[in-house]
């Protein structure tokens, strides 16, 4: 994952696996070979980094959060809506091109919370797995139940998640409507 920031030389690029059994994912992998970082997760053991346990941020509110997303051509439209009612409400805002590392970031507390749009499953399975492992929350934009073919995920520590949620319902109620504010 981070193709692109591979082929630049930007070090935010990694191998990320993930293993899929009867529609639910058990065992995610994802090696950053820049920075020697690899997390993972087996469904049910909790989640890693380079064999010490993590865990999600404690960080409460999102007004103090670091969250993180990622655009393709494909959404850049839609998910500048997003960006802008984000940036109103956090306290910063990063995009790294990497799916599969945002998650991880998200689940080692380095993020406190992540959204994304037009994904392919092979990007979330493995950083979902290790999200959920670390105790941290990951659905559909909804709020609604996650599934790598959904093409969206909504990852955070669990506890602004609800704040992420309204928040993307903000950009949402305004498409609806024609509103382009």
């Amino acid at each position: 994952d981070g193709t692109t920031n591979y082929a630049h030389g930007f070090p935010c690029f990694c191998v990320s696996i993930g293993l899929q059994v009867r529609e639910e994912v058990v065992l995610g992998v994802v090696y950053d070979p820049f920075h020697e970082e690899m997390f993972l997760a087996q469904k049910g053991q909790g989640a890693f980094l380079n064999n010490r346990p993590l865990s999600v941020s404690k960080i409460e509110k999102l007004s103090g959060s670091l969250v993180v997303t990622g655009f393709n051509w494909r959404s850049i439209r839609r998910n500048l809506q997003h960006f802008a009612d984000f940036s109103r409400r956090v306290q910063g805002i990063r995009r790294t091109g990497s799916a599969a590392l945002d998650l991880c970031y998200v689940a080692m507390g380095r993020f406190e919370g992540y959204w994304e749009l037009m994904l392919s499953p092979w990007d979330m399975a493995a950083g979902s797995l290790i999200v959920t492992e670390a105790r941290g929350k990951v659905t559909n934009f909804r709020g609604g139940p996650f599934s790598i073919l959904s093409k969206q995920v909504l990852a955070t520590n669990g506890r602004i998640h609800n704040e992420m949620v309204e928040t993307l319902k903000m950009g949402n109620k305004r498409r609806k409507r024609g509103i382009k504010k």
